[in-house]
């Protein structure tokens, strides 16, 4: 495919940043990067060598969960399913009101939001991994969350191979 369309096919599945995409183009696509694993090696590699200055960018390209975002239907469209895939678009008000506080507790402490890929999680386990979490320190939280990125970016990608191979 030519870049045009593989930055459109590939360009969201790090979250608003195409600029990964891209350069995995750039550098050459060869037949090792024809396969989720070998595409997905050699995004996370591009995260990885941009320094902290691009990944902090990222981290921060990601909405809350069940944030306001969310609310006013304002999420990517792969956020959105991926919350409501885990019941975020339902929480109780008990519930809205901790994702919230949470939320401005992490983003205080940490300068992004808590990222966790939330696939194959409902709303307490999510809670849960967000109340540990918020306790880490900034090196540690930053290498969790940029991990997570990465999850987030992988099974994006398992979809989008097979949407193009259907």
């Amino acid at each position: 495919m030519d870049r045009t369309q593989f930055i459109e096919h590939f360009g969201g599945v790090y979250e608003h940043s195409p600029w990964i995409a891209m350069q995995v183009f750039d550098t050459g696509l060869g037949p090792l990067l024809n396969t989720p694993a070998g595409l997905s090696s050699a995004m996370t590699e591009v995260v990885e060598q941009a320094g902290r200055e691009p990944q902090l960018v990222l981290l921060r390209s990601h909405p809350d969960l069940a944030g306001r975002l969310a609310v006013s239907g304002a999420l990517s469209a792969a956020s959105s399913a991926e919350q409501a895939g885990a019941g975020l678009d339902q929480c109780a008000p008990e519930e809205f009101s901790e994702f919230t506080d949470l939320n401005t507790r992490y983003a205080e402490k940490f300068g992004f939001p808590f990222i966790v890929a939330v696939r194959g999680l409902d709303r307490e386990g999510i809670l849960e991994r967000f109340r540990q979490r918020v306790e880490h320190d900034l090196d540690t939280e930053f290498e969790e969350a940029l991990s997570q990125v990465h999850r987030i970016a992988r099974l994006r990608m398992d979809e989008v191979f097979d949407t193009i191979r259907a």
